[in-house]
C-alpha cells in the first residue's frame, strides 16, 4: 500500500532515490530541486520500502546494485519486483551501468518506467522524471474519475433494474440517471439520438422501473413499415378494412401495450395521418380500430424515438408541431458512440463475450475510430472480427477498421500500427525518452520497447 494520501491539491511532487552511493542521492536532490521536485534518498532496499511505506511518493530511481562485490543487477530486480508487488502502479526508473543494460531493458518490457545508464545526462533525466510526474498525475486523476463512476455506478444498480445495460462513459451515465428518475412518472418520454446508438435500450430501462414494469413492452419500429400499414399497426383493424386485409379483426399495439409500454420507434416516419391519432390518443386514452366507429381506451405509456431532425420537419410541415411538444414532455439524448469513447471497449469485450481477446494494436483501433454505425457497427465489427481472428487474439486489422493517419504535427493517430520511421520520429522528438516517445505514439512503454525489439531500434 502507498502512504498516506495527499489531502494539499498544490502538494510538492516527490521522488525516491534508492541507492548505496551517497553522492548519487545528493547529485539527484540537486538536479531535482532545480525543477522543485522533493527528493527522498534511501540507501538500501529495506530503507526505500520502508518509505514508501510511510511516505506520498509519486516516482521511484532505484540503482541496480547495492553491494559493493555486486555487479550482476539481481539486487535491483529483486527491489523492483518487492516495490511493483506493493505498489503495482508506482512508476520506476531504474539506473544501471552498461554492463548490465540487457537486465534493465527486460525489467522496462515487465513494466518499469524507463531507464538511463551512468553516468546519466541531467536534461535527459529530467525530462524523462517531468515526462513521468506528470503522467502518473494524470494517471492518478484518471483512476479518481474511475472510482467515483464504479460507486456511481454501484448505486445505480442497487436502486434501479439497468437491463444488464454495458457502460463506463459519464455520457451514458447521465442519460441512464435521468431515465431510472422520470420512469415512475406517467408522461411521454421522445428519445433522440443517431441510429444504433441503444435507445431501445433505455426505453427498456424506463419501463423496467416504472410503475407498470410488469405489463407487456410493445415494440413498433414507424421506419419499418409501410405508410399505410403503420395505422393499422398502431391502432388495430377490422375485417376488410384496407386492400389485404385478413378476414379477421385485428388488435393494434395500443391495445396490446395496455397496463404497460408502448415503444415507438422512428416516430419520424408516422404519417400525418397517424400522427393525428396519436395526438389523441396521448391526450385523451381514445382510438379507434380502422373501419370501425367503435372508440377504444388504452392506459399504455408511450416512449418514442428518433433520429430524424424534427424541428427541421416541423418547418417543412411534415410533422405536428402539437404532437411533438405532447411527445416531448422529457426529452432523453441518447449520446453516439463517438461521444462517449470510454463505452467503446467494455461494449466491445461484452460483444466478443470471451471467446478472443484484443491485442493492443485493436484496443487503440477500436477508441480511435469514429463509429459512424454507434454500437450496432462495433457489434458486428466484434462479431465479424472474431471470425477472422487467429489463436483467439484480435488484431486491428482482423476489424478492418479505417487505417489512421498522420496528423498535422506528423504524429501518429492512436489507431496506427507504428513503422520504423513513425518511430524513430517520435524517438527524435522526445530526445530518446522512452515514455515520452511512447505516449506521443499512442503506446505503452512495453508496447514500444516489443516494437522497437522486432524492428532492431536502438534507443540511443
Amino acid at each position: 500500500m502507498r502512504g498516506p494520501p495527499r489531502t494539499d491539491d498544490n502538494a510538492m511532487r516527490t521522488v525516491l532515490v534508492i541507492d548505496d552511493n551517497h553522492a548519487v542521492g545528493t547529485a539527484l536532490e540537486l538536479v531535482f530541486g532545480l525543477r522543485e521536485i522533493e527528493t527522498l534518498i534511501a540507501h538500501s532496499p529495506a530503507e526505500g520500502l520502508a518509505v514508501l511505506a510511510r511516505e506520498e511518493v509519486d516516482l521511484v530511481v532505484q540503482d541496480m546494485n547495492f553491494s559493493a562485490d555486486t555487479t550482476s543487477g539481481q539486487e535491483g530486480v529483486a527491489l523492483f519486483r518487492a516495490i511493483r508487488e506493493q505498489h503495482p502502479d508506482l512508476p520506476i526508473v531504474l539506473l544501471t551501468a552498461w554492463t548490465h543494460l540487457e537486465t534493465a531493458v527486460e525489467l522496462v518490457k515487465a513494466g518499469a518506467a524507463d531507464y538511463l545508464a551512468k553516468p546519466w545526462d541531467d536534461h535527459k533525466l529530467l525530462a524523462t522524471v517531468e515526462n513521468l510526474l506528470e503522467l502518473s498525475e494524470a494517471t492518478r486523476e484518471i483512476a479518481r474519475v474511475r472510482d467515483e463512476r464504479r460507486k456511481r455506478r454501484k448505486a445505480l444498480d442497487a436502486k434501479y433494474d439497468l437491463r444488464g445495460l454495458v457502460f463506463a462513459s459519464t455520457a451514458t451515465e447521465r442519460v441512464v440517471e435521468l431515465a431510472c428518475q422520470i420512469s415512475r412518472a406517467d408522461i411521454p418520454v421522445l428519445i433522440t439520438g443517431p441510429n444504433g446508438a441503444g435507445k431501445e435500450r433505455i426505453a427498456e430501462i424506463i419501463q423496467a422501473n416504472s410503475a407498470v414494469k410488469n405489463g407487456p413492452f410493445i415494440t413498433v419500429n414507424c421506419g419499418a413499415l409501410p405508410s399505410e400499414l403503420i395505422e393499422a399497426e398502431l391502432f388495430g383493424a377490422e375485417p376488410g378494412a384496407y386492400t389485404g386485409a385478413p378476414n379477421r379483426a385485428r388488435e393494434g399495439r395500443f391495445e396490446l401495450a395496455d397496463g404497460g409500454t408502448l415503444f415507438l420507434d422512428e416516430i419520424g416516419n408516422l404519417p400525418l395521418a397517424g400522427q393525428a391519432k396519436l395526438l389523441r390518443v396521448l391526450e385523451s386514452g381514445q382510438f379507434e380500430r380502422l373501419g370501425s366507429s367503435k372508440t377504444r381506451t388504452t392506459k399504455a405509456r408511450v416512449i418514442s424515438a428518433t433520429n430524424a431532425d424534427i424541428a427541421t420537419m416541423i418547418r417543412e410541415q411534415r410533422f405536428r408541431e402539437d404532437l411533438y411538444y405532447r411527445l416531448n414532455v422529457i426529452e432523453l439524448r441518447m449520446p453516439s458512440l463517438a461521444e462517449r469513447r470510454d463505452d467503446i471497449i467494455p461494449l466491445a469485450e461484452h460483444f466478443l463475450g470471451g471467446v478472443a481477446k484484443f491485442d493492443e494494436g485493436a484496443r487503440a483501433a477500436l477508441v480511435a475510430h469514429t463509429w459512424p454505425g454507434s454500437v450496432r457497427e462495433l457489434k458486428n465489427a466484434i462479431q465479424r472480427a472474431a471470425l477472422l481472428c487467429k489463436d483467439g487474439l484480435i488484431t486491428a486489422e482482423d476489424l478492418g477498421l479505417a487505417a489512421a493517419v498522420r496528423n498535422g504535427n506528423g504524429r501518429a493517430a492512436p489507431a496506427a500500427e507504428p513503422d520504423r520511421e513513425m518511430i524513430e520520429t517520435a524517438l527524435s522528438n522526445a530526445r530518446g525518452v522512452i515514455s515520452q516517445a511512447a505516449a506521443e505514439l499512442g503506446l505503452s512503454r512495453q508496447a514500444l520497447y516489443r516494437r522497437m525489439d522486432k524492428l532492431g531500434i536502438s534507443a540511443g
